[in-house]
C-alpha cells in the first residue's frame, strides 16, 4: 500500500502554509453565488464551513445514474453490482456491500426525500437542477446512515416562465437516448413542471465462448430498456405559503450485466457466461411527495410528506462462468423478487435574521421490505422452481441427514423486514464575535428493525426442507434490533473578508446495524451473533475556502475515526459438536482510519473558458486486533487499506465557448478522472485489487440561436477496462465498468 507519510504530522502545518499562501496569491472580486440546501435552508457555499461539491445540471444531463458523480468528485468513489446498486464511498467511508436491506453510509436524497435503500439511487437521471455531495460525516442533518456523507439531487422546479426542450442521442451498442421537458405556468399561482427520459441501449461488454458445448449470448453484456417520468406542480396556496407537489415514475426493464469470472481468459471488456444465466428485468419504481413552505417574516415552517416504493424481478449468472471447472453441472444463477414501500414526515421550523440561522425540525419514517433470493443450476421450471442440475454449495447448506434421499437443487431465501425511525435534530450558525461564527448541530435517532426469514432447499424429488448448515439448527428464524443514538457537531466558522472563509469542524454520525439479508444458512442467521453491529465515525476537518470573479479556491485536511466499520467478511461460527465454520455476511471490524488533504480550483482566465481541477490525497488503513467475530482471521485485516479508497484521486475539466458569428457560438469540452489503485473488499488481496485507470470523456458542440444544438460526444475515450465491484464465490467475480462509447446529440431548446 502506498503511504503518504508527510500527511501524518506535518500535514496539518502543510496545510495551513498552503492556506495562507493561496490567500496571498488569489486576490479578486466576489464571484456568482452557487446556493445549495446543505443545511436544509438555502445558503451560499461560501458560506458553509464543510466540504461540498457541486455538479450542475448541464453536467447532469450527460450522466445515465448516479454512480457517474464519482467521475466529476475526488474522493467519491462507488461500488456497483446487480444492475443498479450503489454504494458509495466518500473519503474511503462505506460498506462495499450491495445487498437491499443495506442503505450507503452516503445518505442519498431526491428533492429532500430520503432513499432508504441502495436500490433506490439506479434509476434514470434526468432533469436535475443540480447536485451536491457533502463530504464527512452528517449526523445532524441527515440521519442514520451518514457516516461518509450526504449526496442531494434536486429537480428543475416549475416556474413562471414557458420553458422546455426535447433532446436526442444515438451511439454505438445501439444507444437510442431521449429526454424532454417542459415548464407549464398555468396562472400566477399555478405552475407545472414535466419531464422524462427513455434510454435503449445493447450490450457493452462482449460474451465470449470459452467452452465449446456452451453457447455465449450476447444479451449477457447486459442491455439497458429504461424510462423515467416527473411532474412537478407548484402552487401558491397564499402570499405567503408554497405548495410543491411531486410525483414520480420509472421502470428498468432490460437485462443485466453478467460478472466476469478470474478464471476465464478473456480480452478487455469481455465476458463468458452460457444462456441459462440470461434474465429479463423487471423493476419498478414510484414515489409521491408533498413539500408546504410557509413563512413567517423571519420564520419559515416546511413540511415535507413523501411515499415511496419499488419492486423487482431480476437475475443474473452468480458464478459467471458458462460452466465452472467446464462441468455443465456446476454453476448457481442467482435471481432476486422485492418488494418495498417506505412513508416519512419531516417538519422544520427555521429562523434566519443577520446573526442568527436556528433550525430545528422532527422526522418520522417506516419502511416494509421483503424480498425472495433464488440459486438454482441450469434451467429453471418456475412452476416447481427445481433446476436441471445441483447448484454449487448446495450440499453444504443442506446440512446432515437431508429430508429427501433427492437431490437438492434450488435454494430460496426468504427475507421480510420492517424499520421505524423516529428523531429530534436542530442545526444553528450564531455569530459570537464580528466576522467570527459558531456552528452547533445534534440530532437524535431511535429506530426499531425487526425480521424474519427463512432459508429452504427445494429437492428433485418434490420434497422442500429447511436448511439446517453444519447442524446449526433449521435456518428459520426472527430477531428485533432497537437503538438510539445521539449525534451532530460543533464548528468555528471565520470570515477573512467577503471572499474568505477559513473553518474548523468535529462532526460525528453512524450508520445503523442490521440483519443479513442474504442466504439464510441455518439458525444463527436471525441471533444476535448472526447481525451487524451499527458502524461511527468522529471526524475533524479544518479548511479554507476562497470565492473571487474569476477563480475560486477550496482546501480541506480532514482526520476520521471509524469505529466498527462495517465489511463484507468471512466469519466464523462454532457447531454443536465443537467444529467451526465460515460464512460470508456483512459484520464489523474493529476500527480504521481515513485521513488526507484535497483541494479543488475553478479558473476562468478568459471569457468562455472555464478551467476546473481537484484532488483528493487519502490515506486509510483497518487496525484489526480484538474483535471476537473475526479473532484467528486478525492478520488478515490488520493494516489494510479501505476497499474502494484510492490513495489519490483526481478530476480534471476544461470547457471553451466562442461566437462564430452573431447566430452561432461553439464549445468543447474535456473532463477526467484519475483512481490511484485500489482493493475491492477488507481483505486486501493483491488479485483482487483495481489497478489504476483513468476515464476521459469529451464533446463538441454547435449552438445555434434559435435553440438548437448539434454536437458529438465520447465517453471512456481511452478504453480504460476496470473493476466497479467484486465477490467471491467460484474464484473471484467482478463487475465491469463500460467501454468507450461514442455518438452524436441533437437538443431544442425553448
Amino acid at each position: 500500500m502506498t503511504k503518504f507519510s508527510s500527511l501524518k504530522t506535518p500535514f496539518f502545518l502543510s496545510f495551513a502554509f498552503l492556506m495562507s499562501a493561496s490567500q496571498a496569491a488569489i486576490a479578486q472580486a466576489i464571484s456568482d453565488e452557487v446556493i445549495v440546501t446543505a443545511t436544509k435552508i438555502a445558503k451560499n457555499t461560501q458560506d458553509l464551513g464543510m466540504s461540498v461539491s457541486v455538479i450542475d445540471g448541464d453536467t447532469l444531463s450527460q450522466f445515465d445514474s448516479a454512480e457517474e458523480l464519482t467521475q466529476r468528485v475526488s474522493g467519491l468513489q462507488a461500488a456497483v453490482a446487480n444492475g443498479n446498486q450503489i454504494a458509495f464511498q466518500i473519503r474511503g467511508i462505506g460498506a462495499v456491500d450491495h445487498q437491499a436491506l443495506t442503505p450507503t453510509a452516503a445518505a442519498v436524497y431526491v428533492d429532500g426525500v430520503y432513499q432508504a435503500t441502495n436500490v433506490q439511487t439506479g434509476p434514470l437521471l434526468f432533469d436535475v437542477e443540480q447536485a451536491e455531495v457533502l463530504k464527512g460525516p452528517q449526523g445532524a442533518l441527515y440521519g442514520r446512515n451518514a457516516s461518509s456523507g450526504a449526496i442531494n439531487f434536486n429537480s428543475v422546479l416549475p416556474g413562471d416562465v414557458k420553458t422546455g426542450y426535447v433532446a436526442g442521442e444515438y451511439g454505438n451498442f445501439d444507444r437510442f437516448n431521449l429526454n424532454a421537458a417542459a415548464t407549464l405556468p398555468v396562472s400566477d399561482v399555478f405552475s407545472l413542471r414535466l419531464s422524462g427520459r427513455y434510454l435503449n441501449q445493447g450490450p457493452v461488454l462482449e460474451n465470449v465462448a470459452t467452452n465449446d458445448a456452451i453457447e455465449a449470448p450476447k444479451q449477457g453484456g447486459g442491455e439497458r430498456d429504461e424510462f423515467g417520468l416527473r411532474a412537478i406542480a407548484w402552487l401558491k396556496a397564499s402570499p405567503a405559503t408554497d405548495v410543491l407537489m411531486n410525483i414520480h415514475y420509472a421502470e428498468d426493464n432490460g437485462i443485466n450485466q453478467a460478472p466476469l469470472n478470474d478464471s476465464r481468459n478473456v480480452e478487455a471488456h469481455q465476458i463468458s457466461i452460457g444462456p441459462d444465466g440470461i434474465q429479463d428485468t423487471d423493476n419498478e419504481f414510484f414515489g409521491a411527495s408533498v413539500n408546504v413552505t410557509h413563512a413567517f417574516d423571519n420564520l419559515t415552517v416546511v413540511s415535507l410528506t413523501a411515499f415511496e416504493s419499488y419492486n423487482q424481478q431480476y437475475g443474473f449468472d452468480f458464478d459467471g462462468t458458462p460452466a465452472p471447472f467446464d462441468v455443465t453441472s456446476l454453476n448457481a444463477n442467482l435471481a432476486y423478487d422485492r418488494n418495498f414501500e417506505q412513508v416519512s414526515q419531516e417538519l422544520r421550523l427555521s429562523y434566519v435574521s443577520d446573526k442568527l440561522e436556528l433550525m430545528a425540525g422532527a422526522y418520522l419514517e417506516a419502511e416494509e421490505f421483503d424480498q425472495d433470493y433464488l440459486i438454482w443450476c441450469g434451467d429453471l421450471n418456475p412452476e416447481t422452481l427445481l433446476g436441471t442440475c445441483r447448484y454449487v454449495g448446495a450440499p453444504g447448506r443442506v446440512g446432515p441427514n437431508p429430508a429427501s434421499d433427492g437431490t437438492a437443487t434450488t435454494l430460496l431465501s426468504t427475507i421480510e423486514q420492517s424499520r421505524k425511525t423516529a428523531a429530534l435534530f436542530t442545526y444553528n450558525t450564531v455569530e459570537i464575535l464580528p466576522k467570527l461564527d459558531v456552528v452547533l448541530g445534534a440530532r437524535l435517532t431511535h429506530e426499531v428493525i425487526e425480521g424474519s426469514g427463512e432459508g429452504r432447499h427445494y429437492f428433485d424429488d418434490g420434497i422442500t426442507a429447511l436448511n439446517n448448515q453444519n447442524g446449526l439448527g433449521l435456518a428459520i428464524g426472527q430477531n428485533e434490533i432497537s437503538d438510539t443514538r445521539l449525534s451532530g457537531n460543533i464548528g468555528l466558522n471565520y470570515s477573512v473578508s467577503d471572499e474568505t472563509l477559513l473553518y474548523a469542524s468535529y462532526s460525528n454520525g453512524f450508520k445503523s446495524g442490521g440483519f443479513n439479508g442474504e442466504v439464510i444458512n441455518n439458525a444463527t442467521h436471525f441471533t444476535d451473533e448472526g447481525l451487524f453491529g451499527a458502524e461511527t465515525v468522529n471526524a475533524f476537518e479544518t479548511g479554507v475556502k476562497f470565492a473571487g470573479s474569476e477563480i475560486a479556491f477550496n482546501m480541506a485536511a480532514f482526520y476520521q475515526l471509524y469505529d466498527n466499520p462495517q465489511a463484507r467478511i468471512f466469519v466464523p461460527f462454532t457447531t454443536q459438536n465443537g467444529g467451526s465454520f465460515t460464512s460470508n455476511s456483512l459484520s464489523n471490524l474493529d476500527e480504521a482510519t481515513s485521513y488526507g488533504v484535497e483541494a479543488d480550483v475553478s479558473w476562468t482566465p478568459v471569457k468562455g473558458l472555464d478551467l476546473f481541477a481537484g484532488v483528493t490525497l487519502l490515506d486509510t488503513e483497518i487496525n484489526q486486533v480484538e474483535n471476537p467475530a473475526v479473532p484467528q482471521n486478525a492478520d488478515t485485516f490488520d493494516g489494510n487499506p479501505l476497499p474502494f479508497s484510492s490513495d489519490v484521486s483526481a478530476v480534471l475539466s476544461a470547457r471553451y465557448e466562442w461566437a462564430i458569428n452573431d447566430a452561432l457560438r461553439a464549445s468543447v469540452q474535456g473532463n477526467g478522472k484519475y483512481q490511484s489503485r485500489f482493493y475491492l473488499d477488507a481483505e486486501g488481496r493483491d488479485d483482487r485489487r483495481q489497478p489504476a485507470y483513468e476515464i476521459v470523456d469529451g464533446s463538441a458542440y454547435l449552438h445555434f440561436n434559435n435553440g438548437v444544438d448539434l454536437g458529438v460526444w465520447g465517453r471512456n475515450l481511452t478504453n480504460s477496462d476496470y473493476a466497479v465491484s467484486g465477490f467471491g464465490f467460484i474464484g473471484y467475480n467482478t463487475f465491469r465498468g463500460a467501454p468507450r462509447s461514442y455518438g452524436v446529440a441533437v437538443k431544442y431548446s425553448y
